[in-house]
């Protein structure tokens, strides 16, 4: 399997999927806020793309349908996607989007609940199930046999990929691989040479077993923005800064130092029990034109926004409250899975 190329989020894209929250869901108890949000979300994405939309009630895509065009949105750009699933976060469980000299694959890894914490018989088959929907036309399928989510992993669509170890070595996802099988695997599979491992960084809340979309995203082939922590007195200082001694140590392809973003981390956001929530400003989605950011009503959303401004020349940048997001410990680029344009649409 050579010359396949991992596309990075900011090539040109077709559409961005997305699962509809439902009363039966992870919102039920919260479930006005949650669609409120996903409205602006959707919109935002109809304006410049095709957005798809996992739902399998139809009685509830008319009145999807019905609140994105009050809110402005396209909706002759809004596409439903027959497939049930479990939880919402469809960035670890939608296919992969691989470009091959037989033209453009859809890879599924398998899903096992995030290293085995949650029931998952819907989302572990989901991947398969947006391929045999039929919403892309003239797309092949493959499958690994690597548990896999797509947020544990960065690419800069140059061969180069970013992840953590705590997260793809964890023994709950592939106990019988080593870390050089898993690389070996990533390297067959993605058409990736070389990959830049995180042994530090963490947020608390994080089940994912610290994916990387909450600490550190390529905004370009030499740019990379990264949760950043200056308060001696969080919990976060050390290891956040551990991780960014190791992003420093980090050199691009050309022999060249990153060029680093700080992203402030927001002031606490604590769930019902107490805990904190792993809210992030690094869980941006670039589509096309603009990057989604989202927000949390902290008075570091600014700087997060002005910092993001400066990393995507030529992009708008639409800011969305996760407050209802990092209720259920993800935020937008978790629930969000980008494809890109040589993926073509069937007709609706």
């Amino acid at each position: 399997m050579t010359h396949r190329h991992f596309p990075p989020e900011w090539a040109e894209q077709s559409a961005v999927l997305i699962a509809w929250p439902t009363t039966d869901g992870a919102f039920a108890d919260c479930l006005d806020e949650a669609v409120e949000t996903y409205v602006h979300i959707a919109t935002a994405i109809s304006r410049r793309e095709h957005v798809l939309i996992a739902c399998p009630d139809a009685t509830l895509q008319a009145s999807i349908l019905d609140r994105i065009e009050a809110s402005q949105g396209v909706t002759s750009r809004v596409r439903f996607v027959d497939v049930r699933y479990d939880d919402i976060w469809v960035r670890d469980t939608a296919p992969l989007s691989i470009e091959t000299p037989a033209g453009p694959i859809l890879l599924n890894f398998r899903f096992n609940g995030w290293g085995g914490k949650y029931d998952c018989a819907n989302d572990a088959a989901f991947g398969s199930g947006v391929v045999q929907a039929g919403v892309f036309c003239g797309v092949g399928t493959e499958t690994s046999r690597m548990v896999l989510e797509g947020g544990s992993i960065e690419t800069d669509g140059a061969g180069t990929l970013l992840t953590t170890r705590f997260c793809l070595s964890n023994p709950n996802r592939n106990p019988d691989l080593s870390a050089a099988a898993i690389e070996s695997e990533l390297t067959e599979r993605l058409g990736v040479d070389r990959l830049l491992w995180l042994d530090h960084g963490h947020v608390a809340g994080d089940d994912t077993d610290a994916h990387v979309d909450t600490l550190a995203r390529f905004c370009d082939e030499h740019t990379i923005a990264f949760t950043a922590c200056d308060d001696p007195g969080d919990p976060h200082y050390a290891s956040l800064s551990a991780m960014d001694e190791e992003l420093r140590s980090f050199r691009t392809r050309t022999g060249l130092p990153y060029r680093l973003i700080p992203l402030p981390i927001p002031q606490p956001i604590l769930a019902p029990d107490g805990t904190r929530l792993p809210a992030t400003y690094a869980n941006f989605l670039i589509i096309n034109e603009a990057v989604l950011v989202p927000t949390y009503g902290d008075a570091n959303d600014a700087l997060a926004i002005e910092r993001l401004d400066r990393s995507f020349p030529g992009r708008e940048i639409v800011p969305i409250d996760c407050r209802i997001l990092i209720r259920q410990y993800g935020s937008l680029h978790c629930m969000t899975m980008q494809f890109p344009k040589n993926l073509s649409l069937t007709a609706p």
